[in-house]
């Protein structure tokens, strides 16, 4: 047997101003045998740093924290680093952080007291390119996110070339993506196998031009082609 099992651990960096929320969520992290804590942080503006330098896949982000708000750091690191997971990670369910959550461009939100399977699943999906925003708050956040787009998006040429080019079941497939559904749930409100979801997802990712479910996502919301 070779190592490469430990070359696909997920890589996560922590960050939280208390020391003892740190070491609880490292100490089930580091537990399993698919993830591995590489740095932690206890605000912002080392969180920053700290990604820049370690390069992880996923990094869990504290919203209050001193010098530095972890909404803050979020939208400093995606623009440095577009393709990194970033879940906001809090202990209210705050209708105002998930907004501004996800206009910094986090994949997820998560509760401080949601159980460590809920945790660990939530890594894992947001790593494999899920946008995860699953509690009621998040849900009403995301909508009020999508209604308050800049409006007139056919002003866009890629936003029109994008209309022309996606079918409507692609946009109704998008929508679903847009709102956290796994291809599961997808194909059960659509009505549609799995199957076909998966081949809609692939073409999409394809017509978009982009890598992962989290970009096509965030370019839809820019382009408002999510309502």
């Amino acid at each position: 047997m070779t190592d490469t099992h430990h070359q696909e651990k997920i890589r996560v960096i922590l960050v939280d101003d208390q020391t003892m929320i740190r070491q609880g969520l490292g100490y089930v992290i580091q537990m399993q045998p698919d993830m591995e804590v590489i740095g932690e942080a206890s605000d912002g503006d080392e969180a920053v740093a700290l990604v820049g330098e370690l390069n992880p896949d996923v990094v869990l982000m504290d919203v209050q924290m001193p010098n530095k708000s972890g909404i803050d750091a979020t939208r400093e690191i995606m623009l440095l680093h577009p393709t990194l997971k970033v879940l906001i990670l809090t202990t209210f369910d705050n209708h105002n952080y998930v907004v501004d959550g996800i206009r910094a461009g986090a994949v997820g939100y998560m509760l401080k007291d949601a159980d460590s399977q809920e945790m660990l699943d939530l890594i894992r999906r947001a790593h494999q390119g899920e946008a995860l925003f699953h509690t009621v708050t998040a849900a009403k956040a995301l909508a009020e996110v999508l209604q308050s787009q800049q409006p007139a998006p056919d002003h866009t040429p890629q936003a029109s070339y994008l209309l022309d080019e996606l079918t409507d079941r692609e946009l109704d497939v998008l929508q679903q993506i847009a709102y956290g559904y796994r291809n599961d749930q997808i194909a059960q409100n659509l009505f549609i196998s799995e199957g076909t979801v998966k081949t809609h997802v692939h073409r999409i990712l394809q017509k978009m031009g982009v890598e992962d479910r989290t970009q096509a996502v965030a370019m839809a919301l820019r382009q408002q082609l999510v309502k």
